[in-house]
């Protein structure tokens, strides 16, 4: 679902993203933020077609889905991002593929400075 655009997030990039969250509001949350930018929001299923992978690290089996993506997509930018107190988790994410781990709290952030 494309979301109009409305303020400062407003540069169109097109950029081709996969949120991988079990969580339904914090994904609101985000893509509404990232298709006021212009981003393309994938399905799972459609990871094939992603410029980038943004994984919850407290999404069911995150890490070995980190470990999946990369071996299937070596070239895929994967961000990985859960609470910033869960340097256990950052660490294996870092250990698994992730070629950066944010806090959740900096995630949008972070995505909407790639896509520029």
């Amino acid at each position: 679902m494309l979301v109009p655009c409305t303020g400062a997030d407003e540069e169109q990039s097109g950029m081709k993203i996969l949120l991988w969250t079990d969580d339904l509001m914090g994904r609101v949350r985000i893509e509404s933020r990232l298709t006021r930018a212009g981003a393309m929001m994938l399905r799972r299923d459609e990871f094939t077609e992603a410029a980038l992978v943004a994984v919850d690290l407290q999404a069911r089996d995150a890490v070995t889905q980190i470990r999946r993506l990369r071996a299937a997509r070596p070239g895929l930018h994967i961000a990985a991002f859960g609470p910033h107190v869960d340097g256990a988790a950052f660490q294996a994410a870092r250990e698994a593929g992730a070629d950066e781990v944010v806090a959740q709290g900096k995630v949008v952030e972070r995505l909407l400075r790639r896509m520029v």
